[in-house]
């Protein structure tokens, strides 16, 4: 009986992990995240609102446009967007709208990984 009930248990807490969920993972500066492996978009908003794609100057709608593009060729790639303590918070939301509008299905925003 004691076996049946923790193999019981175990399939139980398996369905839980393999549970899909849907939305976006949004992380806060300065807490603990999960090191990303593998290839992804890393898009970096500075402390004055402008924008790198990869590391290449651009504007929002250029950075979209290539972002479309990219998940044409490369089939949806996870986006990264790493964003200044200082840069305003309605820059990374409008831009996560508009990703979220060119297809994107894997966006998140990266951390320090530290707590303070």
């Amino acid at each position: 009986m004691d076996v049946m009930f923790l193999v019981l248990v175990f399939f139980i807490y398996c369905i839980f992990d393999m549970a899909v969920h849907k939305g976006l993972k949004v992380d806060l500066p300065n807490a603990a995240g999960a090191d990303e492996k593998g290839e992804r978009i890393v898009i970096t908003i500075r402390a004055d609102d402008t924008m790198q794609l990869n590391g290449i100057d651009l504007s929002r709608e250029e950075i979209i446009a290539r972002v479309r593009e990219l998940n044409r060729v490369k089939m949806n790639l996870p986006v990264l967007i790493s964003g200044d303590r200082h840069s305003s918070l309605g820059s990374g939301i409008e831009l996560l709208g508009e990703l979220k509008k060119a297809g994107v299905e894997k966006a998140s925003f990266q951390v320090s990984g530290r707590k303070e």
